[in-house]
């Protein structure tokens, strides 16, 4: 089974995000970056089926300016064998993306694309749906665990409802959520290999992909701060205040 597992560059979870001076996005210069959460967990999960023997190869994709190449070395320090870099300087929109994949699924025929439910920048969680429908191939969405089964896999997703196992023939895709696994920390020596394993760069244009946004953003900014509570002195103050002040009974 071959791999395809796309890995994005975002601000690191641990960096408070600051909005820009003029409201255009959100500032990123001399801030540290690295892998979407989700798709390390993704990376993750693709290397441990590898290790089952289930996987034979697994190819990092990462969208974007020349820096991506970093977190697809760190996918390869992971485990992943080799790297494919879409460069791209401007903002690319989860369509946008999701087209891009498609082709160079088109081109790497995979049987498996495993990749993060969400980016924790923008939160779109919509970039796995719409490849799958632009591929038509079955997907198995939120996986907290993934096992071959029948020649292809059997998926648990977390739904609102709980949990809910759906049996899907390949090639699919799958989005990966928190509980699925833990992802390892890469080894000093597999630092040092993975700057050997090759990492090829194409372009939107090589892939007869036009990147271009289809939305515009007006303004960013802050939330508003939460504002103090109040100590109240009696049950009647209580329900008074939130029957006069906050009107929520």
């Amino acid at each position: 089974m071959k791999l395809l597992v796309p890995v994005k560059r975002v601000v690191d979870y641990n960096v408070k995000v600051r909005v820009k001076a003029d409201g255009s996005g959100v500032e990123t210069a001399n801030v540290k970056m690295s892998m979407n959460p989700f798709d390390e967990i993704a990376v993750e999960e693709a290397v441990r089926l590898k290790e089952k023997g289930i996987a034979k190869e697994i190819v990092a994709v990462s969208c974007g300016p020349t820096v991506c190449q970093e977190q697809i070395r760190t996918a390869l320090a992971m485990g992943a064998d080799r790297g494919i870099l879409v460069q791209h300087e401007g903002g690319l929109e989860p369509l946008a993306v999701a087209k891009l994949l498609k082709a160079l699924v088109d081109k790497e025929k995979p049987d498996l694309v495993i990749l993060g439910k969400q980016a924790i920048d923008d939160d779109m969680n919509a970039t796995g749906q719409m490849l799958a429908a632009l591929l038509g191939w079955a997907q198995g969405t939120y996986a907290s665990k993934v096992e071959q089964a029948d020649g292809g896999l059997k998926v648990t997703r977390e739904i609102d409802g709980g949990l809910e196992t759906v049996q899907l023939k390949l090639p699919a895709i799958v989005t990966t959520d928190l509980r699925l696994n833990e992802p390892r920390y890469a080894s000093l020596p597999n630092i040092m290999k993975a700057r050997k394993k090759p990492i090829e760069t194409v372009t939107p244009a090589d892939l007869g992909v036009d990147p271009a946004p289809r939305l515009s953003t007006l303004k960013v900014e802050e939330p508003p701060k939460r504002q103090a509570g109040k100590k109240v002195g009696s049950v009647q103050e209580l329900v008074d205040k939130l029957r006069n002040e906050a009107k929520v009974i």
